[in-house]
Formats: structure tokens, C-alpha cells, sequence
């Protein structure tokens, strides 16, 4: 049951991870298919054939249906009525953390590229239950977890054959609570044994503007950009005024999924000594091509703000557990899921988490 629920549930993989990719480094410089309409038939959803009747009535006798209507309305009208309380906010909100991890970079056994691929994409599994299992608490199951993981993006090679990092975003209220998370981390652990002193962990600033938050592979396949700032002595005070130009950009283009600044991880949010080094941007684009032009005609590019530019295409890994729904049509894994939350402790019958638990 378990190990089912692992191969249908947990490795949720984005269907776009096999669609054209792109990777390169630069220096800064100066029809959409649409789904056919979902037709009413009399196909059921317990996988019948079409029905070859004319009609689903046994009988020619005309339905009454304010009959019908008013008999519903009386079965209803007594029922208890039961107000729902919102959605509580995350104990672990207030700062978000950006951790990239390059493998290459972070591999302490020599290992070539082939062969890391091989072995993260043999941990997959490990990977998704130890963020999953972190993001499953409440008030009574797993209330040490002081860490929500929001993201996890295996970042993919130009050739789309190869897994060359990962792309986490988390949420926590203290930075020794994110880097103890890391330590334990089993990409990392294979990497290096989890010594997280040469990840790139960063404060992410995300733009809240809801009209940065396209959904992944609206228009395209979902990209990410990562740029990192050139040396203070030679950008002065660009960051600043090009920050309106930017956001203008970014929000015209209708196609970027979540972006923002990134910042030095300092101790405190509020530390003047966190500042901006750069930008992580996730957006869509319609091929490799695409996805360059779209970095390079960034008004920061333009004007020569970054020292650094990388541009991937990424894989999305379901690793939140918390948002599983039942889809009639299709042999949803929603009990499977369910089972396994039970199996690991979590009370499925609680009223703690009733978006979970129905």
C-alpha cells in the first residue's frame, strides 16, 4: 500500500519535464494550443460504454421537476448548517529562504555528470517524503517542524536529459531552523554529507503583486532565471533606479510565475546589512530561445547590473502532501494519500486540518 502510494502519490513530476530546455551563462547586457470543450455525453464515469439508449428514463412519462425541486428543498432545508472556519496561516511564515544547489559544485566523490544524475534522481523519493514530512504538522502531529518547504525544482540541463541541481523556497521564521532543515537534506547528504557552507542560500523578497503569479506552463514551460548583481564599485545605485522599469517589465510580460530580489541570508529580517544581490525570477517561455530573449531584455540586463546570468528550465515536485484532491474520472491517489498520512501518525480524523481532512 505504501510503496503504491509512493509510485502514483508522492513523485509528482511536472508533465512539462521533458519539453525543450535551456541553460546558459551571459554576462548582462545592454499560438497557444487551446483544449478542446469537454462536450456532455452520456459516457459515465465508472468507465461504461456510451449509453444506447436515447434517453436515461425507463419510461416516456414526463419528470415533474419543480416536484422534483421542491422534494429536494424539503430532504435539505433542516439539514445543520456547519460554518467552516478560514484556512490558518503557517506558523513558519515571515521570512522566505531561496537555497540553489549546483551539483557539480557541491559533489565531494568525483562523480561525472551522468552519474549525478543517476544518483539524485535515485533519491527522489527520499527527497519528496523528507520535505512532504516536514510540511505535515499541526498542533498535536509533528509541531517541531519549524521549517514549511514551499518549492522544490530540480533544475534540468540545455539537453533536458539531466538533473544538474535543485531550487528549494522555504518559509521559516528563524535562519538556524532553515540551514539545521539543510543539513538533513538527503540531495545535499549525498552531495557532501550535508555541509551546507557553500549552498547559495539567499532572503527572497518575493513581489506580491497578484499579477506575477501566472501559473506554471500557462504560456510555454516554466523557466527560472537567476541573476546575480556585478560588484558594487561597478553598478553604483542601478539596482535603485531601474526598480520601477523592472517591475513594469516584469508584469507586462504576463508570463512570470513568482519573482523578486534576492538578499544576503542574514540572522534578522531586518538587517541592514541584508542586501540585495540579485534576482530569481520563475517565468514561462515558449522555447530556448524564448526564455534568453526574455532575460536579456530585463531592464537590469539592459543596463548592466549582472554579473552573472543563468537561465533553466525546471521539473516541479508535488512536496507540500497538503493539497490532494478526488477526481472522479480519473483513479485519483487521494485515499492512498490519506492511508499514508495515517500510516506516519498524522491525525486524518482530526478537525485541525479540515482542508486535509474531510
Amino acid at each position: 500500500m505504501m510503496w503504491s502510494l509512493i509510485a502514483v502519490a508522492l513523485l509528482c513530476l511536472s508533465a512539462d519535464a521533458f519539453q525543450p530546455s535551456v541553460a546558459f551563462v551571459s554576462k548582462g547586457t545592454g499560438s497557444v494550443a487551446h483544449s478542446p470543450a469537454l462536450f456532455m455525453s452520456s459516457f459515465a464515469s465508472d468507465g461504461s460504454e456510451y449509453s444506447s439508449k436515447d434517453t436515461d428514463y425507463d419510461d416516456d412519462e414526463p419528470v415533474n421537476m419543480l416536484a422534483f425541486q421542491n422534494s429536494e428543498y424539503d430532504e435539505y432545508q433542516d439539514a445543520e448548517v456547519k460554518e467552516l472556519s478560514p484556512v490558518t496561516g503557517s506558523k513558519n511564515s515571515g521570512n522566505r529562504f531561496v537555497a540553489l544547489m549546483w551539483d557539480n559544485e557541491l559533489d565531494t566523490k568525483g562523480r561525472d555528470a551522468l552519474q549525478l544524475h543517476i544518483d539524485r534522481n535515485e533519491i527522489v523519493e527520499d527527497h519528496v517524503m523528507f520535505c512532504r514530512k516536514r510540511n505535515l504538522y499541526n498542533e498535536t502531529f509533528n509541531s517541531d517542524s519549524m521549517v514549511d518547504i514551499l518549492r522544490s525544482l530540480p533544475i534540468l540541463a540545455s539537453d533536458l536529459r539531466r538533473i544538474v541541481g535543485n531550487l528549494m523556497i522555504m518559509e521559516s521564521t528563524d535562519l538556524k531552523y532553515v540551514n539545521e532543515m539543510l543539513e538533513e537534506e538527503p540531495n545535499l547528504v549525498d552531495l557532501n554529507g550535508g555541509d551546507i557552507s557553500k549552498i547559495q542560500l539567499y532572503r527572497w523578497r518575493q513581489i506580491r503583486d497578484y499579477t506575477l503569479r501566472i501559473d506554471d506552463g500557462r504560456f510555454g514551460f516554466p523557466c527560472m532565471l537567476v541573476a546575480l548583481d556585478d560588484d558594487p564599485e561597478n553598478v553604483g545605485n542601478l539596482r535603485a533606479d531601474t526598480k520601477k522599469e523592472a517591475l513594469e517589465y516584469l508584469i507586462k510580460s504576463e508570463r512570470v510565475i513568482a519573482g523578486g530580489p534576492l538578499h544576503l541570508p542574514t540572522e534578522y529580517k531586518d538587517d541592514p546589512s541584508s542586501i540585495p544581490v540579485g534576482d530569481l525570477i520563475l517565468f514561462n517561455a515558449k522555447n530556448r530561445e524564448d526564455a534568453i530573449q526574455f532575460a536579456e531584455d530585463m531592464p537590469q540586463a539592459v543596463e548592466g547590473l549582472y554579473k552573472e546570468m543563468r537561465v533553466h528550465f525546471y521539473n516541479n515536485l508535488d512536496v507540500t502532501g497538503k493539497f490532494v484532491s478526488e477526481d472522479p474520472l480519473r483513479d485519483a491517489p487521494v485515499h492512498q494519500m490519506q492511508e499514508a498520512l495515517e500510516y506516519w501518525g498524522y491525525p486524518v480524523d482530526d478537525e485541525q486540518t479540515p482542508w486535509l481532512n474531510w
